[in-house]
């Protein structure tokens, strides 16, 4: 993960890293899927929902996501879908419509379901009050056969997190819990309204591991405002300093007209392609240089996770909360906002809170968009997902397997040719391979295989 080793074969020259960023540092997807999520439709709606969920595959156990819109604060650089909440009452109706949702989708399924995995999202989990959630998981544990769930996991801020909050927590197993710590300057935590002490976070730590959480990780990120190399090496230090299980090294995607609250950031503190670059790759460094296995483009493991196992093994695998282990072939997203998978397709509930639960009310799926995957979308999609997981793909063998022929890709090829006379990738026949200094820019070589990435280049963010 580094741009020390200059390439073999390049046009004009070795090229600078800043004419590499020029280059390459386009707008692209962080293919969490295939097709995006900007390519979901209304057109596919609450009817396709319920006819994918009456055909879905049950003879695996399939993973629920739920989506939990609250924070104590809005912090400026946040790109999900939250709002700033301090009631009870709005978050104990909420988990009451949650329930009442997983029934709607029950109701469709019309059998039994077991669950493999459970991840909590948002916002912020552990914003709901311990009542709340035991509420909640004695619910789903009433609907859902959860004999054979292996993890429960959720994302967690440690500035809102109490000992009744873990202690009830550990009562409903959780096993895996991300905290979101981002930067530890001062003046950083000042620039996007997140102020956070590493005695907080050390605290969480702990206190989550002495309930039975057996996998911790933590949310870093680069390219915030006022950051620089320095800020991001102290950060990362201090919290190697705790050993976590994972480390998550997100790069902060300035989307104000997606996100209008990150109008409140000042642009001109960004740090520019450069030095996001810098900070990106000094941190890589650091963690390999401590133990922790780069997996995919943006997490670090230690060697006895089982993320890094499954990189070792090609078992990776990418979805809406990122790099993960899970390979059930069915995800029921509950909740504003998420994200549910067949093998049909990808749908997402209504974003907008008041909405979903006026549907939810109504007795109707709260399905906004969503797209229905044809067979070439399959392929194509295995072919971006095992490049940004494993950052090489034998195109041959996946259209073999899919029943597609490879003249199907014959556009990326050429696309490719800028990136192998620049030394970010290799083609061998149909063996792509994203070199050592081409894995910053897996991104832009994936959206070679991806006929939409261009047309909707400005709903996504940079590369770098």
């Amino acid at each position: 993960m580094s741009l020390s080793s200059p390439p073999g074969a390049l046009h004009g020259g070795v090229k600078t890293t800043r004419e590499l960023i020029d280059r390459y540092d386009a707008h692209a997807p962080r293919y969490t899927s295939y097709p995006t999520a900007a390519q979901f439709t209304p057109a596919v709606g609450a009817a396709d929902w319920g006819a994918w969920l009456s055909a879905a595959p049950l003879d695996r156990a399939v993973s629920l996501y739920l989506h939990i819109p609250f924070c104590k604060r809005l912090c400026w650089y946040c790109g999900c879908n939250t709002r700033a909440m301090n009631r009870i009452a709005p978050m104990s109706s909420y988990v009451d419509l949650l329930l009442k949702e997983a029934d709607l989708v029950l109701s469709r399924i019309g059998r039994p379901v077991r669950v493999g995995s459970i991840h909590l999202g948002g916002g912020t989990p552990n914003m709901l009050p311990p009542e709340e959630l035991e509420r909640l998981f004695a619910g789903l544990a009433a609907r859902f056969d959860l004999g054979d769930c292996f993890e429960i996991a959720a994302e967690l801020d440690p500035e809102v997190l109490t000992q009744d909050w873990v202690e009830t927590a550990g009562r409903i197993g959780l096993s895996r819990a991300s905290l979101g710590v981002q930067d530890l300057s001062p003046k950083v935590q000042a620039a996007v309204n997140r102020p956070e002490s590493f005695e907080t976070i050390r605290w969480a730590a702990e206190a989550l591991r002495a309930q039975g959480v057996t996998s911790l990780n933590l949310d870093l990120m680069y390219g915030l405002p006022l950051q620089a190399v320095e800020n991001v090496i102290t950060t990362v230090a201090q919290v190697a300093a705790l050993r976590p299980d994972r480390i998550a090294l997100f790069g902060y995607a300035h989307v104000p007209w997606m996100k209008p609250h990150q109008k409140l950031i000042n642009e001109a503190d960004l740090p520019g392609p450069e030095a996001r670059f810098a900070q990106s790759q000094a941190a890589a460094r650091y963690l390999v240089q401590k133990g922790w296995q780069a997996v995919g483009l943006d997490h670090f493991a230690l060697p006895h996770d089982s993320m890094a196992a499954a990189a070792r093994a090609g078992r990776l695998r990418r979805n809406f909360q990122g790099y993960t282990t899970d390979e059930a072939p069915v995800l029921i997203g509950l909740g504003a906002s998420s994200i549910s998978r067949t093998p049909q397709g990808f749908v997402q509930n209504l974003t907008q809170e008041r909405e979903w639960r006026a549907a939810v009310e109504a007795g109707d799926l709260p399905v906004a968009r969503g797209v229905a995957l044809d067979p070439r979308d399959a392929f194509v999609g295995e072919i971006i997902e095992r490049l940004m997981c494993d950052f090489a793909v034998d195109v041959a063998a996946i259209a073999g397997r899919h029943g597609r022929a490879l003249s199907e890709v014959d556009r990326a090829w050429p696309r490719l040719l800028p990136f192998q006379l620049d030394g970010l990738a290799e083609v061998n026949g149909s063996m792509v391979t994203v070199t050592d200094l081409g894995r910053p820019f897996v991104r832009a070589v994936c959206a070679a295989f991806d006929p939409g990435a261009v047309d909707l280049e400005k709903r996504h963010a940079r590369v770098v």
